[in-house]
């Protein structure tokens, strides 16, 4: 991949359609980059469906893509506006979300092994942020992605907020997300409150522990509670859990579908793995650990992203010779501009 990409619209093919953003305010394709004969991923905005917020949040969450650097953050590589469209190239991660992943191949859980190296990834990105003054209040199976050779990035940067203000770094933020209502179910409890306690960066750390249930059980923590209910019982203390022999209830939440209850009750995760989890959804905030406590855990010690591919078989990454085949659909989409009313499969990118 060059260290380069250029912001003339021409010098993209578009190859195949890839998805919507989960809040539809974009939608995503494979291209081409024809100098460097690579291909990437092209997000587009049409600035006439968006609010101004909307369209804030799309500027502000470019600039801070552009400002950062580290290899676990996705990386905006280039960005421009064409006609009504803003426009970002972005890399392409071949696996797509770990909620592609759950969805389509693991309906009980990813492997564990996997998750250790999935949860090392993101803590690094975390730690990263947090040194930066930057919460990111939107961790989430869909927001991690997964390059073809296993490298891992964290998306979701429009959801952000930061800690410094007046040029001072704040012990607590009050700040309320108004565009977070897809991801009430991993926020923190004391970001929900919305008090005078207020919250900080350890509110990352709780949403990681609610992700880490989401890819170990294959379900998203709360799915089926009502909001006021699931914010009560996250105040009272109570949290999402592993599922296996150890924990698992008749009844427990699940698919439904008898074959992967059986799996979930008969499966033993490592204590390790429940002893993070369990850190990380701590109720009292004094007592969670910090992201860049939680990299020494012995539950990451032993994982490596280069293994990661091996781990998640029968996934497979897209490739130039695995492009999704929905050319006509492509050619439908690209004419009519009336994306959501297509009946497509598209990934869950929610970049």
């Amino acid at each position: 991949m060059p260290d380069w990409y250029d912001t003339d619209a021409s010098n993209y093919e578009i190859c195949s359609f890839l998805g919507h953003s989960m809040t539809n305010i974009a939608t995503v394709y494979i291209a081409k980059h024809i100098p460097s004969r690579t291909l990437v991923t092209l997000k587009k905005c049409y600035v006439e469906k968006l609010t101004r917020e909307e369209i804030k949040l799309v500027q502000d969450e470019i600039i801070l893509m552009r400002q950062l650097n580290h290899r676990n953050i996705l990386p905006c590589l280039a960005s421009f506006v064409t006609g009504n469209e803003i426009v970002s190239v972005l890399p392409l991660m071949g696996y797509g979300s770990c909620n592609d992943i759950l969805m389509r191949h693991f309906p009980t859980g990813i492997p564990e092994a996997a998750i250790a190296c999935i949860l090392k990834a993101v803590i690094h990105a975390l730690s990263y942020l947090h040194s930066k003054a930057i919460i990111h209040r939107a961790i989430r199976a869909s927001h991690i992605l997964i390059a073809a050779d296993g490298h891992i990035c964290l998306s979701g940067l429009r959801y952000s907020c930061l800690i410094v203000e007046g040029g001072r770094w704040q012990r607590k933020v009050h700040s309320f997300p108004s565009t977070t209502a897809a991801n009430l179910n991993w926020l923190s409890p004391e970001l929900l409150e919305q008090n005078l306690e207020g919250y900080n960066e350890k509110s990352d750390v709780y949403s990681l522990g609610v992700t880490a249930c989401e890819l170990a059980n294959g379900i998203v923590p709360y799915f089926d509670t009502p909001t006021t209910l699931m914010l009560a019982e996250k105040v009272r203390g109570n949290c999402p859990h592993l599922i296996d022999q150890t924990t698992y209830i008749c009844g427990d939440e699940g698919s439904g579908d008898d074959e992967c209850l059986r799996v979930m009750a008969e499966r033993k995760f490592t204590d390790s793995f429940h002893d993070l989890v369990e850190s990380c959804l701590e109720r009292d905030v004094t007592h969670r650990p910090t992201s860049s406590q939680l990299l020494l855990h012995p539950f990451l010690k032993s994982c490596h992203h280069s293994s990661l591919p091996d781990l998640i078989i029968p996934a497979a990454p897209f490739t130039a010779f695995t492009l999704p085949d929905n050319k006509e659909d492509l050619e439908s989409i690209m004419a009519s501009e009336r994306m959501a009313w297509l009946e497509l499969e598209p990934v869950s990118w929610d970049f």
